[in-house]
């Protein structure tokens, strides 16, 4: 404002007023500034901290091999959860800068955003703006408008179905006539095959006990007693244990199967003391060499780890297991066995792992060259994933033999200079006396480099084991794997496990036929 536009009043105190209040409005200006500089220079500090770790982070997967080796090993989840936090944190500083600027916030450009599912229920809001002042006779004219979409959720909500079936008596005709009940998986019971469902879904495939189910479900203020919910998933399981059966049965059918197994937490009946139990899974995806069966996974659980756990799954089973190198899988594949026939094949990422846990321990040397000399291994394998058995195998003879040859090479040099009780001569001794099986992916495009995909299976029911404890194969482990099976062989397929569950009860509860349970599995699920 220029002096001339600036009128001073002729009152000295009002002048003097005037001053103080220009003052105090400098004095208010500066300090907001000293305020925005130091929320500014946090906020770059933060930035600068979660830039540096996005760095690292992208070295780890992305950089050389030797920065990949320091940086230790993080699955896709850990990196998935770091890169959450980081963006989290970078909307809080966003957040604090905005608030700090008065709420004032540049206005980004529009670009363009996926659309949602169309599926999604539409619920239309219009904002009608105020008529102008002196418009209220006008015509209003509509000549465009902008349109927003955001995502909304209700909260799931309980409801009650009530089924009438009323009586009806005919004049001049003697007796009664009357609709016949619906079926029901629950006889008498009170919850519907979506309620079994959603029960199923929640503890068997979300890791949500029944007892937290419980109090969830009564914030709705639905009592429903954790007991009577586990005998209702008793009631589940054994209706679904056919197709369970039938799963395991289509995974024999298949040209390769992983198969693993981990501990669970058991209850020794009696005796009140826990003991372990085992989750024994088996998988076949034929995906990775472009099959076109179905992905299934099926759980057993048992009480034991003895072979003779794993030869009862698999009985009459006579093509590819790819395993680790438990002993039990070695003498399932003897040509005296039932299984004559069978090909064992090995899995490297369990070689790898007893070299890299020596390397980053900085223990020894060799293991760390060991670890940069597989690496080459799994780049050929990213190179043709999905691609026909016949295309693999041409790859790895032509990248991945020489490598394999090189290791073996290098191992059997290597072990005699060893003490016979390190580390490192055990490592060594663990591949070489696997050598044939692990060499079988080079010759066989059908064959994975590892058994990653059925730990992949496994890892979601280790989640979940930790909040259960079982009673035996008698109790509800035998119920849990059931279910399991379904459930994850369900989303394998993305197929949404509630869907098809809900669907699955109804139809079972109607008498669909054992003869056509093929239609009933997930993979065949239409909505």
């Amino acid at each position: 404002m220029s002096a001339p536009d600036l009128a001073l009043p002729d009152d000295v105190d009002a002048l003097k007023a005037m001053v103080i209040a220009m003052a105090e409005k400098a004095a208010l200006l500066e300090e907001r500034n000293v305020h925005l500089e130091l929320v500014n220079k946090s906020a770059d500090e933060r930035i600068a901290r979660l830039t540096a770790v996005v760095k690292m982070l992208e070295r780890a997967r992305f950089g050389s091999r030797s920065e990949r080796l320091r940086t230790g090993a993080l699955s896709e989840e850990q990196y998935a959860l770091v890169f959450d936090e980081i963006e989290t944190g970078v909307a809080a500083i966003e957040a604090q800068m905005e608030k700090s600027a008065g709420g004032s916030k540049a206005k980004r450009a529009p670009r363009p955003r996926k659309g949602f599912a169309a599926h999604l229920e539409r619920v239309e809001v219009v904002v009608e703006p105020e008529t102008p002042a002196g418009c209220e006779a006008l015509e209003k004219i509509l000549i465009g408008e902008d349109v927003s979409e955001r995502l909304d959720v209700t909260p799931a909500k309980f409801r009650v179905i009530v089924t009438r079936r009323p009586k009806y008596a005919y004049k001049g005709w003697d007796g009664v006539i009357q609709a016949a009940a619906p079926a029901r998986i629950i006889e008498s019971g009170i919850p519907t095959e979506a309620l079994l469902a959603q029960i199923a879904v929640s503890k068997y495939a979300d890791g949500l006990p029944l007892y937290r189910q419980e109090a969830i479900y009564a914030r709705d203020q639905v009592e429903i007693d954790r007991s009577q919910m586990a005998q209702w998933m008793g009631k589940v399981g054994f209706e679904l244990e056919p197709l369970a059966d039938y799963a395991l049965t289509r995974i024999k059918q298949g040209e390769r199967v992983f198969a693993d197994e981990t501990t669970l937490p058991t209850l020794a009946p009696g005796s009140g003391k826990a003991k372990t139990a085992y989750l024994w899974t088996y998988v076949r995806d034929d995906r990775p060499f472009g099959g076109s069966g179905p992905p299934i996974v099926a759980y057993r659980f048992e009480d034991s780890r003895a072979g003779e756990c794993v030869a009862r799954h698999l009985e009459g089973y006579c093509g590819i297991l790819q395993v680790d190198g438990y002993a039990a899988y070695n003498r399932l594949a003897k040509p005296d066995r039932a299984n004559d026939g069978m090909t064992l094949a090995g899995c490297w990422s369990h070689v790898r792992r007893k070299f890299y846990e020596l390397h980053v321990a900085g223990s020894s040397v060799i293991a760390s060259q060991t670890v940069a000399q597989m690496a080459p291994l799994w780049a050929t394998e990213e190179t043709v994933r999905s691609k026909d058995a016949a295309a693999r195998m041409e790859a790895r003879q032509d990248k991945s033999a020489s490598v394999v040859a090189a290791l073996f090479a290098r191992w059997e040099k290597e072990l005699p200079r060893l003490s016979g009780k390190s580390k490192l001569a055990e490592a060594i001794r663990y591949a070489l006396g696997r050598r044939a099986a692990l060499e079988r992916f080079l010759a066989d495009g059908r064959i994975e480099l590892d058994s990653n995909t059925v730990e992949r299976a496994i890892r979601p029911q280790t989640i979940t084991r930790k909040n259960s404890l079982f009673a035996g194969s008698d109790g509800g482990g035998r119920t849990w794997a059931t279910i399991a099976t379904l459930l994850a062989t369900a989303k394998m397929n993305n197929i949404d496990p509630h869907a098809w569950l809900t669907q699955t009860l109804e139809r079972i509860a109607n008498g669909w036929p054992n003869s056509d349970i093929e239609a009933l599995m997930p993979w065949n699920y239409q909505r």
